[in-house]
């Protein structure tokens, strides 16, 4: 009877509940298709706009490269990049809100003339659209600096007209089929400076005195020096600090590429050590003068022939200097120039500077010391006890007998050379002798022309005298290896005694 009691009052109940509690989870299915709409259009502005911010992040990069490089094409290529990019953010911003100027002009922050916001747009995209679009304008002030710049370039490059997207049929009187020419902005554009041969560079240049060159009268051309302009710098530096703004405004977690980090990470893996390798060998680098580096192929340090370079760019040797072997002293620090020619190790050398080196074998660095008590006696005495000659020829005629090994008298069963083929983990134990010479003794300027500063620059010659031993642990794919090296001993610094001979 209970039962049948409930079920007829059951009806009743229902009616009597407000429809606010019917409803609670219930909406009307307009309502659900708005925000459902409302929620796509809000993912699809933001997928779009971050496309278009790291579309520009990677066009300033582009252009902040082409400011600096002497090749032509690359500033062709990102002139015509921007327009394209410009009228892509354009579009994109009259189909969120028809007047972007009075939507980012206006007197409140990123907000309409009466205060407003746009009803498809939240604050956040407000940011983001606000600050596209004044970058954008920003970097159309670049138009004419570029096309100013892309003059220029064509007094050091080959500017060629481009063909048209599609192609150009290029007619011959010879061949019947007419190929198909396409622009080809990715290539280098052809120098116009004179055709430059490509000679190895002299390992024993002859100071004091003229010498024979592969080419008579050659003078090889000079390289530019290209500054970027300052009011290009400072557009580039104002639209960076806008797509800043826009990145912070889009949601937590989204990420941007910044291609000019990439770059620094590829350069540092293509020509430095790796980051974990100092913690490989923490336990070797904590004894007194040691340290680690890398030994890259000469070829690494020059330019390729008949190509162009911004002379006023660090190069590899500069970006990563060869190791110090001591304190500097009035501009003079000692260096272990150390790189590859070919399978060997080989020491680089500038004025009078020469070394010699022998291949150990496989002797553990800290087995060495400053007596070399590990190094066989023949060779432990001549490295201990070899003499510098202290007149600038018999220096340089010294130094062609260990690069050539010839003219050898040291009483040895084998010629000491300059340079030693190349094996992993074997200990090479060197002797390196190197000259500050001044400046005119190098360029053959009469000390007359400059008595008192002459006579002062003779007086303060910087020199030294230094035994070191490295060890290659690790080879590259490239070639490089992964060299750990150890200061032995520092002997007394050489002198040259005739060095006014030359200038008078």
């Amino acid at each position: 009877m209970r039962y049948i009691f409930f079920s007829l009052l059951l009806p009743f109940w229902l009616t009597s509940v407000p429809n606010s509690t019917q409803n609670r989870d219930h909406k009307p299915p307009s309502v659900a298709n708005q925000n459902l709409s409302s929620v796509k259009a809000n993912e699809k502005f933001d997928t779009k706009s971050k496309n278009l911010v790291q579309q520009q992040i990677n066009l300033i990069a582009r252009i902040e490269k082409s400011l600096i490089e002497p090749d032509v094409n690359p500033l062709r290529a990102v002139r015509g990049q921007l327009t394209v990019h410009v009228k892509s953010v354009e579009g994109f911003l009259s189909r969120q809100y028809q007047s972007p100027k009075t939507l980012c002009t206006s007197r409140a922050n990123f907000a309409t003339t009466d205060g407003s916001l746009p009803e498809q747009l939240n604050e956040s995209q407000v940011k983001i659209y606000c600050s596209l679009y004044t970058s954008s304008q920003e970097l159309l002030k670049l138009v004419p600096i570029l096309d100013r710049l892309l003059s220029r370039r064509g007094e050091l490059a080959l500017v060629r007209p481009l063909p048209l997207v599609s192609g150009e049929r290029q007619f011959d009187s010879v061949i019947a089929i007419a190929p198909v020419q396409r622009p080809q902005l990715g290539k280098q554009g052809t120098p116009l400076s004179t055709w430059e041969p490509n000679l190895s560079p002299a390992s024993a240049p002859i100071i004091g005195r003229n010498g024979k060159t592969a080419i008579a009268n050659y003078i090889p051309p000079v390289q530019p020096a290209i500054a970027p302009p300052e009011a290009a710098m400072t557009t580039v530096a104002t639209a960076k600090q806008l797509l800043t703004t826009a990145q912070l405004a889009f949601p937590p977690g989204t990420q941007f590429t910044n291609p000019q980090e990439n770059s620094a990470i590829l350069d540092r893996f293509a020509y430095d050590i790796d980051s974990q390798e100092p913690q490989t060998y923490a336990k070797f680098l904590t004894l007194p003068k040691t340290g680690i580096f890398r030994v890259l192929p000469v070829i690494a340090y020059r330019r390729p022939p008949n190509t162009l370079r911004n002379r006023l760019q660090a190069t590899v040797s500069e970006r990563y200097p060869f190791p110090s072997l001591g304190e500097t002293q009035g501009g003079f620090t000692p260096s272990l120039a150390l790189h590859l020619v070919g399978d060997r190790f080989s020491l680089q050398h500038q004025g009078v500077d020469y070394s010699f080196m022998v291949d150990l074998g496989d002797v553990p660095l800290e087995k060495l010391d400053h007596k070399l008590q590990a190094v066989v006696l023949p060779r432990r005495e001549f490295f201990l006890n070899y003499q510098p000659p202290q007149q600038l020829e018999s220096l340089q005629v010294e130094r062609r007998r260990f690069i050539t090994g010839k003219d050898q008298n040291w009483n040895l069963s084998q010629a000491i050379m300059a340079d030693a083929p190349a094996e992993l983990n074997h200990t090479y134990l060197v002797r390196s002798l190197q000259f500050q010479l001044p400046e005119m003794i190098l360029s053959g300027n009469s000390a007359s022309r400059q008595k008192g500063r002459g006579s002062d620059q003779l007086q303060q010659l910087r020199s030294s005298d230094i035994i070191l031993a490295f060890r290659p642990v690790r080879r590259r794919s490239d070639g490089s290896y992964t060299v750990l090296w150890r200061v032995l001993h520092q002997l007394s610094n050489p002198q040259i005694a005739d060095l006014e001979d030359y200038v008078k």
